[in-house]
């Protein structure tokens, strides 16, 4: 199991976020380390929808605090939580369906080969097929052909290309909304295969799922959030199907701590 001493890479304290006259989190607090999987979870309404939102820098928060490395930082949109190294797949997949995995990997990021005489260059499209392999390779992404657009490509396929892209361009943090949850048995076997090889290169991954099982399978830590609070945190060997629940639905009361 991963050990959590030290600072963590990313924090949240007493985060409060309102919509409208609904608050969604009240105070909330969560907590990653370096190189762990730390799942994230709750009921539907706990607030980690929300939460997921501020700390990859699509929402603020009204007030609270966010730390990176031990330091307060602000995330005002995707790109400010990018330049710390944080990258987020989301349920959707956010792919292009008509272009290729590797267009898809290198997306608003296109290698391009500076053209004679100071022109403007072209794609680079070779480079980044090739580097597109190398990078599922890496992760034991299975794509028969690198080249089909990614509408043709299966589910776990499709997943597996966005988990790719976040891995290819995050040096910190991997969010993960959802990963598995229009995928079959076998396909979301491979996507957490595909967890464990970004968790082996050094990367926290932060797991927002509903599938307990998988969560008990995968994570080194869980928060559990409930009425826009942290309840409950369990290291692996703490946790355990019923005392996720319990603590997701309020039958188990455990003082979040940290």
């Amino acid at each position: 199991m991963t050990t959590t001493p030290g600072t963590p890479i990313l924090e949240a304290r007493e985060i409060v976020k309102t919509y409208g006259h609904v608050q969604a989190l009240r105070g909330a607090r969560f907590t990653a380390y370096p190189g762990e999987v730390v799942a994230l979870i709750g009921d539907n309404g706990a607030g980690k929808s929300t939460l997921t939102k501020i700390l990859a820098g699509v929402a603020m928060p009204d007030s609270g605090d966010l730390l990176f490395e031990g330091r307060p930082v602000q995330i005002p949109s995707p790109s400010a939580a990018q330049a710390l190294g944080i990258e987020t797949v989301y349920q959707d997949l956010s792919l292009a369906a008509d272009l290729d995995g590797a267009a898809n990997i290198y997306l608003g990021r296109e290698i391009i080969r500076p053209g004679l005489l100071g022109h403007l260059g072209v794609l680079d499209k070779r480079a980044m097929r090739r580097q597109a392999a190398d990078a599922f390779a890496e992760l034991g992404v299975a794509i028969k052909d690198v080249d089909a657009p990614v509408a043709y490509l299966s589910g776990g396929q499709r997943q597996g290309v966005a988990v790719a892209r976040a891995a290819a361009w995050a040096s910190r943090v991997i969010i993960m909304d959802e990963p598995t949850a229009a995928l079959g048995v076998v396909q979301s076997a491979r996507v957490l295969d595909v967890i464990r090889q970004v968790r082996a290169r050094g990367l926290t991954v932060i797991l927002i799922s509903h599938n307990m099982p998988e969560v008990l399978a995968v994570a080194d830590r869980v928060e559990v959030l409930r009425l826009g609070r942290r309840v409950a945190t369990f290291t692996r060997e703490e946790a355990t199907l019923e005392s996720l629940v319990g603590a997701m639905t309020g039958a188990l009361e455990q003082e979040a701590h940290g």
